[in-house]
């Protein structure tokens, strides 16, 4: 499996381009990131092309963080708003050769209308991507770190793709959200394969680095390539002591792990 970092978490100290460095410095496969707009794409591509790296996935802005915003597509009466930041993020993505666009959902509250507002907006998503080649992810988040978020199930998730029938809409499928969410992780991953395009790893509950809490990375990471998973695992933690690179340790350690047979 190939490992990557998500710099909207690592590296937090460095300029987008200089962590995209420091990833790759640091024996990373690939990797992954948050918001990079404030950045001309043509600096995290030249990043990326001198590092041999990709950039597997961005996300949507989120709107207005200030306002407690946390996406927009799901949001009635946002539409024009979530269709301006996905056309930005695919277009973004499209110039630094991203492979995926995260379609934030937000907060609904469950609002009337909400889910319809949720697959108008990715319809129109997986339309821009797909000329591409992008995947649209859609991500289960626990409404513990992020009250009244519209999708909180792998089930709601693969019932929104099931309705759109898009073969480019997939299932981020990040452990720590789940394991507060739901749990039993082997088995609804499994059970969801054919819908995972991505997943994503933190220590839960404190969303540390993967090396301690409820789940033994090792052991789930070889039960999902058991079941057949052979996309990335991106590594989405906020390092306990502030400071990326010496709270590296786990990582030799898990490629050890799905070394095994």
């Amino acid at each position: 499996m190939q490992i990557s970092a998500n710099l909207g978490f690592l590296y937090t100290d460095l300029p987008l381009p200089a962590r995209i460095r420091a990833a790759a410095s640091d024996g990373f496969d690939a990797v992954e990131c948050h918001f990079p707009y404030a950045h001309d794409p043509a600096e995290i591509r030249d990043a990326l092309d001198a590092t041999g790296l990709q950039m597997l996935a961005l996300n949507t802005r989120p709107g207005d963080p200030g306002a407690g915003e946390f996406g927009l597509a799901a949001l009635p009466g946002r539409s024009d708003d979530a269709r301006a930041a996905v056309a930005q993020a695919v277009s973004y993505g499209a110039a630094i050769g991203a492979g995926a666009v995260h379609v934030m959902a937000g907060r609904s509250g469950a609002a009337a209308g909400a889910e319809a507002s949720f697959r108008d907006t990715l319809a129109h998503a997986c339309d821009l991507a797909a000329p591409h080649g992008m995947s649209i992810l859609i991500e289960p988040i626990n409404t513990r770190d992020v009250p009244g978020y519209h999708l909180t199930s792998l089930e709601q998730a693969a019932g929104t793709i099931a309705a759109l029938g898009r073969d480019n809409l997939k299932i981020m499928f990040d452990c720590y959200h789940l394991q507060i969410l739901q749990g039993d992780l082997t088995r609804r991953f499994a059970e969801h394969l054919p819908l995972i395009g991505h997943v994503q790893i933190a220590a839960v509950p404190d969303r540390g680095e993967p090396d301690a809490g409820e789940l033994s990375y090792p052991r789930l990471l070889r039960g999902f390539r058991e079941a057949g998973y052979r996309g990335a695992v991106g590594a989405e933690y906020r390092p306990r002591g502030g400071d990326t690179r010496a709270g590296l340790g786990w990582l030799p350690t898990l490629r050890a792990a799905l070394g095994a047979p």
